[in-house]
């Protein structure tokens, strides 16, 4: 009897303990176990070759270009055997991590094979690495993905044909995330599986359960979230939010409230994403209720990391809305999301999603310092971001080494203009080119763009405190590249960022220059910008923006008789100050009241027959333009930065903080 078992148990052992295959480094790597009452391995090797299929280049794609690599894994992962089974199931996805683990896979897919009638039916589990985890956690946290490859989770009971569309669409958004840690977009390669995908669900929504129909839409909703993104049309995002909007219909009376809540955290950050992009702050608004639903389950003592997760999605959106407030109430809630967050995000277990939410952190810090005057937020917002590249080295993460370069930029050039010299704004200016070299505009042109509108932010600080034009020569190029992708249709409050920081770079060339063409030009920036930054959207940006354009009106009735532009930079400084004053933004309230005594006391001047400037009876000439008075705080133009649009490396502009949503987000 013991040589009748001999040949049987050796068979075991070997494949128990015969060594496992490696993934390549480099790679994404979905490993394939065996699965249980699989015939011959028939559906195995259906499904390995499939996943093959996907390394083939795409078209135009270089030779040895592929999306994902498949490994054999020769070892069984049991399902319970009827499919389900919560807890049997929780025990399976930790052996499947500890099988990737030691085969340096990012994704083991596992399970068994059912029969239902004539036909045989794989129930898959999708079981992501550790490692992988960790490297999307932090891609969710700055570029504010919705879709979450590193969710485990259980695929629904389909036959091959229509399961190879649902873990097409699934393979196809992991690889597009994981590649897009390399500034790969791969929408196009979506496009096909959402097709498939939706023509499949509405289909069988009549043939399948409501259980089975649920797991395709979700996977659906992911997608489209991940297209979205990543191609920048808002449309696939409406679609993303209408189908995670039926997903939580179905959950709502479900007992798995965990799902639910990640649905919610999902739905958030689709509607957080849309929100960005447009002009209106009603999706943002709707972000801020989802994060706040999925916290109702999503509790700290329940899954604190999950929490920690949605806490820093809630100070994304938070801080969108913040940014286009004239108060400061939204910012400060985003501060206090993003430490929550922090307290549950240890450096040393968690060092990338502690080093994003870090820098977002330092943006809504930054956002705060502009708007308070003084230095110490600033000088905060600096800290944040030096601590978080201590974690984001270039060689590792160069997409987020770049976007944090470019936001340690922003507060650099911040603190650089309240204080006298221009050390802070060279340093300003070498961070920014810094991260230009990691975010080259074939590969991420919003990212660039911004990170262009940031540099020529502090090229036009630099210019003003130097003699001659060449830094704002320089400004003005680096505006001009920014709106070649920033355009009004694609982003319209970028592209009127732009146009504001543009016009400022003109004014001052103007004030340098002997006749009014400059200026003109500047007044005309200035107007498109407002054709955007409208008081009911942006009423800080409008302000802002108001401000400006009185400035330029003002330099332009300096040089011109009569008083009818001196009376328009009046009314557009008063304009400034009741959207200031509106808001309580005290620094920018002083400097607007500034400007507005000066425009009316030239305006008094002109009305009492005094000549333009130029000739002013031998007493000395009038102050033009940007004026840098006490701490060198400038009465004249002010720079708005940019935050990194939704879809693109976390980016601040000249004025604005990149969002890491745009900051960055979760799951």
């Amino acid at each position: 009897m013991v040589f009748h078992y001999r040949k049987p148990l050796i068979a075991i052992v070997r494949k128990r303990f015969s060594p496992l295959p490696r993934a390549k480094p480099g790679h994404y790597t979905i490993a394939v176990a065996r699965l249980g009452d699989d015939s011959g391995n028939a559906q195995r090797a259906a499904l390995v070759q499939y996943l093959r299929d996907f390394g083939a280049p795409p078209a135009g794609g270089e030779v040895g270009e592929s999306l994902v690599d498949a490994l054999v894994i020769g070892r069984e992962i049991e399902l319970p055997s009827d499919g389900s089974g919560n807890e049997n199931v929780k025990a399976g996805h930790e052996k499947a991590r500890d099988l990737l683990e030691k085969t340096g896979a990012d994704v083991l897919l596992w399970g068994k094979v059912i029969r239902e009638g004539e036909k045989t039916v794989p129930v898959l589990c999708w079981t992501p690495a550790r490692e992988s985890a960790l490297r999307k956690e932090r891609s969710d946290l700055e570029r504010g993905v919705c879709y979450s490859s590193t969710q485990e989770q259980k695929l629904p009971a389909l036959v091959w044909e229509d399961l190879a569309s649902v873990l097409g669409l699934l393979v196809v958004s992991a690889g597009a995330e994981f590649h897009d840690q390399d500034g790969q977009f791969l929408a196009d390669r979506l496009r096909p599986f959402v097709s498939k995908v939706e023509d499949l669900l509405e289909g069988a929504r009549e043939r399948r359960d409501a259980e089975t129909s649920s797991r395709v839409e979700s996977v659906l909703a992911n997608a489209l979230n991940t297209l979205g993104e990543q191609s920048g049309e808002n449309a696939v995002l409406v679609e993303a939010i209408r189908h995670y909007r039926n997903v939580l219909i179905h959950q709502e009376g479900g007992t798995d409230r965990l799902a639910w809540a990640m649905t919610q955290n999902n739905l958030g950050n689709a509607l957080g994403r849309l929100g960005e992009r447009e002009g209106e702050t009603a999706r943002l608004e709707e972000a801020v209720e989802a994060y706040w639903a999925a916290l109702l389950e999503r509790t700290r003592e329940r899954v604190p990391l999950d929490w920690a997760m949605t806490q820093n999605n809630l100070g994304v959106a938070l801080r969108a809305l913040g940014e286009r407030d004239v108060g400061s109430a939204r910012l400060e809630e985003a501060v206090e999301a993003y430490r929550a967050a922090l307290s549950e995000l240890p450096r040393e277990h968690r060092p990338l999603p502690w080093a994003a939410t870090q820098s977002n952190l330092g943006v809504v810090l930054q956002m705060l310092g502009e708007r308070e005057g003084g230095t110490v937020r600033l000088k905060e917002a600096v800290g944040a971001f030096r601590a978080a590249l201590l974690e984001r080295p270039r060689e590792i993460v160069p997409l987020d080494w770049a976007t944090t370069q470019n936001n340690l930029g922003n507060a650099l050039q911040t603190l650089g203009e309240r204080e006298v010299g221009t050390a802070r704004l060279e340093e300003a200016t070498e961070a920014f080119r810094a991260a230009l070299l990691e975010m080259p505009r074939e590969r991420v042109p919003l990212a660039w763009a911004t990170t262009q509108n940031n540099l020529g932010g502090a090229l036009a600080r630099l210019g003003e405190r130097e003699s001659g034009t060449a830094r704002l020569e320089e400004a003005v190029e680096a505006y001009r590249a920014a709106l070649l992708e920033r355009t009004r249709e694609r982003v319209p409050l970028a592209w009127a960022t732009t146009q504001n920081n543009l016009g400022g770079a003109l004014a001052r060339l103007g004030e340098r220059e002997s006749g009014t063409a400059r200026l003109e030009e500047a007044v005309e920036a200035f107007r498109a910008a407002l054709g955007e930054y409208t008081r009911e959207r942006v009423p800080f940006d409008w302000a802002m923006t108001q401000n400006n354009l009185g400035n330029a009106l003002r330099a332009l009735g300096e040089r011109e008789s009569g008083t009818a532009r001196l009376e328009e930079a009046v009314e557009a400084f008063r304009a400034a100050l009741a959207g200031f004053s509106r808001g309580g933004a005290t620094h920018y309230m002083a400097l607007a009241q500034r400007n507005l005594d000066r425009a009316t006391g030239i305006l008094a001047e002109r009305k009492r027959g005094g000549p333009p400037s130029g000739d002013h009876g031998g007493g000395p000439p009038p102050l033009r333009g940007i004026v840098w008075e006490g701490p060198r705080l400038p009465p004249g133009v002010v720079l708005r930065k940019s935050c990194t649009e939704p879809g693109t490396p976390v980016v601040i502009e000249s004025g604005r903080s990149l969002p890491e949503g745009e900051t960055e987000r979760g799951e």
